[in-house]
């Protein structure tokens, strides 16, 4: 969330890969941050493919995560995505 506010997503996609190097795995509400700072980043094909690896992944969108990813096709004029 912090790296959303300070429009820092690479920073955002870094923290969220190198969570199992640390074994730590990730849950649903660090995949939709992540996808929250693609999305004020103006980089929706991102947010997309991060929506996406949640179902590889294992993890089941919900209701912010399916809010968010439309959010940022909507910012990048992608809204039929």
């Amino acid at each position: 969330s912090a790296c959303k506010e300070c429009h820092r997503w690479q920073e955002a996609l870094n923290l969220l890969e190198s969570m199992p190097l640390a074994k730590v795995h990730p849950e649903v509400i660090c995949y939709s941050a992540a996808v929250s700072s693609c999305e004020m980043g103006s980089q929706w094909q991102q947010a997309l493919c991060l929506f996406e690896a949640m179902s590889s992944s294992k993890l089941y969108p919900d209701v912010i995560s399916y809010s968010t990813a439309i959010m940022a096709c909507e910012k990048g004029g992608r809204w039929q995505q």
